[in-house]
């Protein structure tokens, strides 16, 4: 076995590129991309899923179970973190001598192929403001590769392959993984408490941040009125651009309107400049942070401001980010993918600003270690809805040494009550909803299943 570092030049010479667990979200752009640029590729997974679907579409063959036949005849192996190590195909790659890489080491390879890498960082709002600057860039003509944690439908998945040296890339601090990329601009949305079983303290996460914004070649494009960010970068030798409400911004707005529905409006301001109008079709005030955040690298990048306008007010949202799913006897059921307290308070908050009768949330808490550490924030934020509902804790990667369950954070929320199956919950919130209300499901694992049971009843 070969471990490879990011800084080797491994796609090289390949052909055969097969991808163990090619149906995870991390996969999915990379396995587009890839293919897009002639590289042979075949994957294998345990579950069917949308994801896994669209890549058999797109002609690849796909291998349900892990096998260690499956990896013959590949010059290169990829592997997500998520695979255990008695993984049949993990242990007959580590015994061969084709080399192994990890996902996060492969992106971090393939944005040192663009020389405008616009790698998007931030513990919230990462993906939205990719979508955004995905289509802006993409309506403009400016044929940008993209790697983007959700699906947009502008380029009909999580991922493209552009022919332009333009690459807009999501840079996820989780592990660290965002040290292998190679950002040409960086963008910081914000930093907050997150991962905290990896990093131990906000301050830890701060020096994360602060390690990627170094790396950043050209400008640092940085939220100017957040602390946590502020502190990140100082002292930075690199040109910051700052954007924010605050009128110190380089790129900031005035006069907003909040419109019936989830239409904002507001003025785009660059350096004390009124640039242009934007009408926002995508609710909460957190998303005219994540558009400024857009714009501002959209104006770095010379794109002229009737383009951001017109591209920016085409973008209705990001596969999962406050997605409508549809409506079931006058009741409107969406999806969300929001998982920490402060996505949670914002989305929440949005919702219960757009004239429904009642805002139910069905929220899914993902990893023992997050739940236990922010409970009490979880339980605060989680009150804004008028009735929550909560799925069993989704464990994912880790063991519940932290022995906390769904009930113990139900019990600090008045009226919650809480289901093991996702059949339960939809039936206990559709016998219960009432024409006008709104329901939300919430978190980032496997609750979107919740949403489309509720649809079909």
């Amino acid at each position: 076995m070969k471990v490879i570092n990011a800084d080797e030049n491994i796609l090289k010479g390949k052909k055969h590129i097969h991808f163990i667990g090619i149906g995870g979200s991390g996969m999915y752009p990379l396995v587009q991309i890839l293919h897009a640029k002639g590289y042979y590729i075949t994957g294998s997974d345990n579950n069917e899923t949308d994801t896994l679907n669209a890549e058999k579409k797109m002609g690849i063959p796909i291998y349900m179970g892990q096998r260690a036949e499956n990896i013959e005849g590949a010059d290169l192996i990829v592997h997500t973190a998520a695979i255990m190590s008695d993984n049949p195909e993990l242990i007959a790659a580590q015994q061969s001598d084709v080399p192994l890489i990890e996902r996060s080491v492969l992106l971090g390879i393939v944005t040192q192929h663009y020389s405008n890498a616009v790698c998007v960082s931030g513990t919230h709002g990462k993906t939205t403001t990719c979508s955004m600057l995905t289509q802006i860039l993409l309506g403009a003509g400016m044929d940008p590769t993209a790697v983007i944690g959700g699906k947009l439908p502008a380029i009909g998945g999580n991922g493209r392959a552009g022919n332009s040296e333009l690459m807009v890339c999501e840079a996820c601090e989780f592990v660290d993984t965002f040290l292998h990329l190679s950002p040409d601009y960086s963008i910081i949305l914000n930093i907050d408490a997150d991962h905290l079983d990896y990093f131990g303290t906000l301050e830890n996460i701060i020096k994360s941040f602060r390690k990627f914004a170094s790396m950043t070649t050209k400008k640092l494009i940085i939220n100017g009125d957040d602390a946590n960010t502020l502190k990140a970068v100082d002292g930075l030798s690199q040109e910051k651009i700052t954007f924010g409400r605050g009128s110190h911004n380089d790129v900031t707005c005035a006069n907003i309107e909040y419109k019936p529905g989830i239409h904002t409006e507001f003025d785009l301001i660059y350096k004390g400049e009124f640039v242009t109008r934007i009408v926002l079709h995508v609710p909460g005030e957190h998303n005219i942070l994540n558009a400024l955040a857009a714009c501002a690298a959209a104006l770095e990048l010379n794109v002229p401001a009737d383009e951001i306008k017109r591209n920016l007010e085409q973008f209705g949202g990001a596969g999962r980010r406050f997605e409508v799913l549809g409506h079931v006897n006058g009741v409107t059921i969406a999806d969300d993918y929001a998982h920490h307290p402060a996505e949670l308070e914002v989305t929440l908050k949005a919702a219960k600003a757009m004239n429904f009768k009642h805002v139910w949330a069905v929220f899914q808490p993902f990893t023992y270690s997050r739940t236990a550490m922010l409970l009490d924030d979880f339980a605060r934020v989680l009150q804004i809805a008028d009735h929550t509902v909560l799925s069993e804790i989704m464990g994912s990667r880790e063991k519940n040494t932290y022995n906390i369950y769904s009930k113990d954070l139900a019990e600090k929320i008045p009226g919650c009550v809480w289901f093991d199956g996702f059949q339960e919950i939809a039936d206990y919130v559709m016998s219960h909803a009432e024409e006008g209300d709104l329901v939300i499901t919430l978190g980032c694992g496997d609750i979107y299943k919740c949403a489309k049971i509720m649809l079909k009843k």
